[in-house]
Protein backbone atom coordinates (compact mmCIF):
# COMPACT_ATOMS: atom_id res chain seq x y z
CA UNK A 1 0.00 0.00 0.00
CA UNK A 2 1.87 2.67 -1.38
CA UNK A 3 0.69 6.42 0.37
CA UNK A 4 1.76 9.71 -0.73
CA UNK A 5 0.14 13.23 0.31
CA UNK A 6 1.79 16.10 -1.13
CA UNK A 7 -0.54 19.13 -2.17
CA UNK A 8 -0.03 22.04 -3.83
CA UNK A 9 -0.06 24.54 -1.26
CA UNK A 10 2.68 22.37 0.79
CA UNK A 11 5.10 23.62 -2.13
CA UNK A 12 4.39 27.37 -1.50
CA UNK A 13 5.17 26.60 2.51
CA UNK A 14 8.08 25.21 1.72
CA UNK A 15 9.62 28.43 -0.29
CA UNK A 16 8.01 30.47 2.37
CA UNK A 17 9.61 28.80 5.19
CA UNK A 18 13.37 29.03 3.62
CA UNK A 19 12.98 32.25 3.37
CA UNK A 20 11.58 33.16 7.04
CA UNK A 21 14.50 31.16 8.45
CA UNK A 22 16.38 34.17 7.82
CA UNK A 23 14.59 35.73 10.18
CA UNK A 24 14.83 33.20 13.18
CA UNK A 25 16.97 32.33 15.71
CA UNK A 26 15.86 29.01 16.92
CA UNK A 27 13.69 26.10 15.18
CA UNK A 28 11.18 24.05 17.30
CA UNK A 29 10.62 21.29 15.67
CA UNK A 30 7.38 18.92 16.66
CA UNK A 31 7.66 15.54 16.14
CA UNK A 32 4.31 13.19 16.76
CA UNK A 33 6.26 10.71 20.18
CA UNK A 34 4.63 7.38 18.61
CA UNK A 35 6.61 7.64 15.14
CA UNK A 36 9.44 10.71 15.74
CA UNK A 37 11.80 9.11 12.91
CA UNK A 38 9.05 8.92 10.83
CA UNK A 39 7.58 12.05 11.22
CA UNK A 40 10.30 14.22 10.93
CA UNK A 41 10.44 15.92 7.57
CA UNK A 42 14.12 15.07 6.39
CA UNK A 43 14.05 18.50 4.67
CA UNK A 44 14.13 21.07 8.16
CA UNK A 45 17.99 19.81 8.75
CA UNK A 46 18.46 21.53 5.12
CA UNK A 47 16.42 24.34 5.88
CA UNK A 48 17.30 25.03 9.77
CA UNK A 49 21.27 24.88 9.17
CA UNK A 50 23.13 27.11 11.28
CA UNK A 51 20.17 27.69 13.42
CA UNK A 52 19.58 26.62 16.84
CA UNK A 53 17.20 23.57 17.68
CA UNK A 54 14.72 22.40 19.65
CA UNK A 55 13.47 18.30 19.45
CA UNK A 56 9.86 18.55 20.98
CA UNK A 57 8.20 15.10 20.98
CA UNK A 58 4.75 16.06 21.44
CA UNK A 59 2.29 13.30 21.97
CA UNK A 60 4.25 11.63 24.58
CA UNK A 61 1.30 10.43 26.62
CA UNK A 62 -0.07 8.68 23.86
CA UNK A 63 3.30 6.83 23.40
CA UNK A 64 5.11 4.01 25.34
CA UNK A 65 7.22 5.40 28.13
CA UNK A 66 9.92 3.58 27.53
CA UNK A 67 10.41 4.17 23.82
CA UNK A 68 10.18 7.84 24.36
CA UNK A 69 13.30 7.86 26.87
CA UNK A 70 14.85 5.93 24.01
CA UNK A 71 13.87 8.76 21.61
CA UNK A 72 15.08 10.92 24.04
CA UNK A 73 18.45 9.66 24.26
CA UNK A 74 18.73 9.18 20.29
CA UNK A 75 18.15 12.99 20.13
CA UNK A 76 20.28 14.47 22.57
CA UNK A 77 23.16 12.26 21.67
CA UNK A 78 23.06 13.94 18.00
CA UNK A 79 23.35 17.17 19.79
CA UNK A 80 19.65 18.70 19.90
CA UNK A 81 18.10 19.51 22.84
CA UNK A 82 15.18 17.65 23.58
CA UNK A 83 11.88 17.38 25.53
CA UNK A 84 8.41 15.29 25.48
CA UNK A 85 5.68 17.07 26.09
CA UNK A 86 1.56 17.07 25.70
CA UNK A 87 1.02 19.87 23.82
CA UNK A 88 -2.43 20.28 25.73
CA UNK A 89 -1.12 21.00 29.21
CA UNK A 90 0.08 24.23 30.13
CA UNK A 91 2.45 22.44 33.07
CA UNK A 92 4.11 20.60 29.98
CA UNK A 93 5.25 23.92 28.79
CA UNK A 94 7.68 25.02 31.58
CA UNK A 95 10.44 22.91 30.68
CA UNK A 96 9.88 24.37 27.36
CA UNK A 97 10.65 27.21 28.29
CA UNK A 98 13.77 26.23 30.15
CA UNK A 99 14.57 24.43 26.91
CA UNK A 100 14.30 27.37 24.42
CA UNK A 101 16.96 29.28 26.07
CA UNK A 102 19.48 26.55 26.58
CA UNK A 103 19.28 25.70 22.93
CA UNK A 104 19.77 29.69 22.21
CA UNK A 105 22.32 29.62 25.03
CA UNK A 106 25.13 31.13 22.54
CA UNK A 107 23.03 33.21 20.57
CA UNK A 108 22.34 34.72 24.06
CA UNK A 109 26.18 35.05 24.96
CA UNK A 110 27.31 36.61 21.45
CA UNK A 111 24.08 39.07 21.64
CA UNK A 112 25.87 40.21 25.25
CA UNK A 113 29.21 40.39 23.53
CA UNK A 114 27.53 43.13 20.71
CA UNK A 115 26.30 44.74 23.48
CA UNK A 116 22.21 43.99 22.74
CA UNK A 117 20.26 42.98 25.60
CA UNK A 118 16.81 41.80 26.25
CA UNK A 119 16.38 41.11 22.69
CA UNK A 120 13.90 38.42 22.34
CA UNK A 121 14.61 34.95 20.77
CA UNK A 122 12.58 34.13 17.61
CA UNK A 123 11.38 31.11 16.79
CA UNK A 124 10.29 28.77 13.88
CA UNK A 125 7.71 26.29 14.70
CA UNK A 126 7.62 23.46 12.19
CA UNK A 127 6.56 20.32 11.96
CA UNK A 128 4.45 17.62 10.00
CA UNK A 129 0.29 17.98 9.62
CA UNK A 130 -1.41 17.60 12.80
CA UNK A 131 1.72 17.17 14.93
CA UNK A 132 0.09 19.42 16.97
CA UNK A 133 1.93 22.95 16.71
CA UNK A 134 -0.91 25.25 16.85
CA UNK A 135 -2.05 23.52 20.24
CA UNK A 136 1.16 24.01 21.43
CA UNK A 137 1.82 27.57 20.29
CA UNK A 138 -1.27 28.32 22.41
CA UNK A 139 -0.50 26.55 25.15
CA UNK A 140 2.93 28.19 25.31
CA UNK A 141 1.59 31.53 25.26
CA UNK A 142 -1.22 30.56 27.28
CA UNK A 143 -4.41 31.94 24.51
CA UNK A 144 -6.00 30.91 21.52
CA UNK A 145 -3.33 32.78 18.89
CA UNK A 146 -3.15 30.43 16.54
CA UNK A 147 -5.94 27.98 14.69
CA UNK A 148 -6.31 24.54 15.62
CA UNK A 149 -7.94 20.94 14.59
CA UNK A 150 -7.47 17.26 14.63
CA UNK A 151 -6.56 16.75 10.70
CA UNK A 152 -4.03 18.01 8.41
CA UNK A 153 -3.90 21.55 6.74
CA UNK A 154 -5.60 23.61 9.53
CA UNK A 155 -2.67 26.36 9.10
CA UNK A 156 -2.11 27.55 6.02
CA UNK A 157 -0.27 30.84 6.06
CA UNK A 158 2.54 31.70 8.88
CA UNK A 159 1.78 34.62 11.58
CA UNK A 160 4.22 35.66 14.20
CA UNK A 161 2.93 35.19 18.12
CA UNK A 162 4.97 37.72 20.66
CA UNK A 163 5.26 35.57 23.90
CA UNK A 164 6.08 38.88 26.68
CA UNK A 165 9.31 39.49 26.38
CA UNK A 166 11.38 36.58 25.62
CA UNK A 167 10.01 34.40 23.12
CA UNK A 168 8.65 35.68 19.52
CA UNK A 169 7.19 32.35 17.85
CA UNK A 170 6.56 32.09 13.91
CA UNK A 171 4.02 29.16 12.96
CA UNK A 172 4.30 27.90 9.89
CA UNK A 173 1.90 25.24 7.80
CA UNK A 174 2.65 21.80 8.18
CA UNK A 175 4.24 20.44 5.41
CA UNK A 176 5.43 17.08 4.40
CA UNK A 177 7.96 15.66 1.56
CA UNK A 178 7.57 15.17 -1.99
CA UNK A 179 8.26 11.39 -1.71
CA UNK A 180 8.57 8.67 0.72
CA UNK A 181 11.48 6.68 -0.14
CA UNK A 182 10.36 4.29 2.31
CA UNK A 183 6.73 2.77 2.42
CA UNK A 184 6.38 1.93 6.11
CA UNK A 185 7.13 6.20 6.99
CA UNK A 186 4.36 6.49 4.80
CA UNK A 187 1.58 4.15 6.43
CA UNK A 188 2.97 5.27 10.35
CA UNK A 189 2.21 8.72 9.01
CA UNK A 190 -1.09 7.27 8.06
CA UNK A 191 -1.88 5.72 11.17
CA UNK A 192 -1.08 9.30 13.01
CA UNK A 193 -3.65 10.85 10.69
CA UNK A 194 -0.45 12.94 8.89
CA UNK A 195 -2.04 11.80 5.47
CA UNK A 196 -5.81 12.67 4.94
CA UNK A 197 -7.91 9.79 5.39
CA UNK A 198 -9.70 10.42 2.17
CA UNK A 199 -5.75 9.55 0.49
CA UNK A 200 -6.16 5.75 1.14
CA UNK A 201 -8.59 3.23 2.49
CA UNK A 202 -8.87 2.76 5.98
CA UNK A 203 -9.47 -0.81 6.28
CA UNK A 204 -6.29 -1.48 4.79
CA UNK A 205 -4.30 0.89 7.31
CA UNK A 206 -6.57 -0.96 10.03
CA UNK A 207 -5.04 -4.17 8.94
CA UNK A 208 -1.54 -3.33 8.81
CA UNK A 209 -1.91 -1.50 12.28
CA UNK A 210 -3.58 -4.43 13.51
CA UNK A 211 -0.43 -6.63 12.50
CA UNK A 212 1.91 -4.13 13.85
CA UNK A 213 0.05 -4.34 17.15
CA UNK A 214 -0.04 -8.34 17.38
CA UNK A 215 3.73 -8.32 17.15
CA UNK A 216 4.60 -5.45 18.83
CA UNK A 217 1.82 -4.96 21.78
CA UNK A 218 -0.45 -8.21 21.55
CA UNK A 219 -1.85 -8.05 25.31
CA UNK A 220 -2.65 -3.96 24.62
CA UNK A 221 -4.88 -5.43 21.89
CA UNK A 222 -6.29 -8.35 23.16
CA UNK A 223 -7.13 -6.79 26.29
CA UNK A 224 -8.89 -3.55 24.53
CA UNK A 225 -11.16 -5.72 22.24
CA UNK A 226 -11.49 -8.84 24.52
CA UNK A 227 -9.89 -11.31 22.16
CA UNK A 228 -9.69 -15.38 22.16
CA UNK A 229 -6.44 -16.95 21.52
CA UNK A 230 -7.59 -18.43 18.69
CA UNK A 231 -8.80 -14.64 17.36
CA UNK A 232 -5.21 -13.29 17.77
CA UNK A 233 -3.76 -16.22 15.61
CA UNK A 234 -5.89 -15.81 12.72
CA UNK A 235 -4.96 -13.49 9.49
CA UNK A 236 -5.40 -9.42 9.98
CA UNK A 237 -8.50 -9.27 8.18
CA UNK A 238 -10.15 -12.04 10.14
CA UNK A 239 -9.18 -10.42 13.50
CA UNK A 240 -10.80 -7.22 12.21
CA UNK A 241 -13.74 -8.85 11.31
CA UNK A 242 -13.69 -10.40 14.76
CA UNK A 243 -13.67 -6.82 16.84
CA UNK A 244 -16.45 -6.18 14.28
CA UNK A 245 -18.84 -8.66 15.81
CA UNK A 246 -17.44 -8.52 19.36
CA UNK A 247 -17.78 -4.14 19.21
CA UNK A 248 -21.21 -5.08 17.42
CA UNK A 249 -20.08 -2.93 13.97
CA UNK A 250 -22.63 -5.10 11.84
CA UNK A 251 -24.38 -4.79 8.51
CA UNK A 252 -27.85 -6.50 7.82
CA UNK A 253 -28.06 -9.89 8.51
CA UNK A 254 -25.48 -9.81 11.56
CA UNK A 255 -22.45 -9.36 8.68
CA UNK A 256 -19.15 -7.94 9.86
CA UNK A 257 -18.67 -4.13 8.86
CA UNK A 258 -15.16 -4.24 7.91
CA UNK A 259 -15.14 -0.24 7.55
CA UNK A 260 -16.93 0.65 10.61
CA UNK A 261 -14.71 -2.07 12.52
CA UNK A 262 -11.45 -0.05 10.88
CA UNK A 263 -12.69 3.06 11.77
CA UNK A 264 -13.17 1.99 15.61
CA UNK A 265 -9.61 0.71 15.82
CA UNK A 266 -7.85 3.51 13.64
CA UNK A 267 -9.88 6.15 16.38
CA UNK A 268 -8.84 4.43 19.11
CA UNK A 269 -5.32 4.27 18.52
CA UNK A 270 -5.28 7.78 17.31
CA UNK A 271 -7.18 8.94 20.36
CA UNK A 272 -4.74 6.70 22.87
CA UNK A 273 -8.01 4.05 24.23
CA UNK A 274 -5.78 2.06 22.95
CA UNK A 275 -3.07 2.83 25.51
CA UNK A 276 0.25 3.82 25.18
CA UNK A 277 1.81 2.68 21.80
CA UNK A 278 4.90 3.67 19.70
CA UNK A 279 4.75 2.87 16.02
CA UNK A 280 9.03 3.08 16.07
CA UNK A 281 12.36 2.75 17.91
CA UNK A 282 15.96 3.70 17.60
CA UNK A 283 17.55 1.80 15.40
CA UNK A 284 14.38 1.13 13.16
CA UNK A 285 15.64 3.16 10.74
CA UNK A 286 13.97 4.90 7.84
CA UNK A 287 15.16 3.90 3.99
Amino acid sequence: MQVQWYPGHMTKAKRAMKEDMKLVDLVIELLDARAPLSSRNPDIDELGRGKARLVLLNKADLADEAANRAWEDYFRERGLVTVRADARRRADMRPIQTAVQTACREKKERDLRRGIKNRPVRAMVVGIPNVGKSTFINSYAGRACARTGNKPGVTRGNQWIRLGKDVELLDTPGILWPKFEDEQVGMRLAMLGSVKDEVLGLEGLSLKLLEFLRGRYPETLRERYQLSGTAMEGEPVSLLMEIARIRNCLLKGSKPDGEKAARLVIDDFRSGRLGAITLELPGEERG
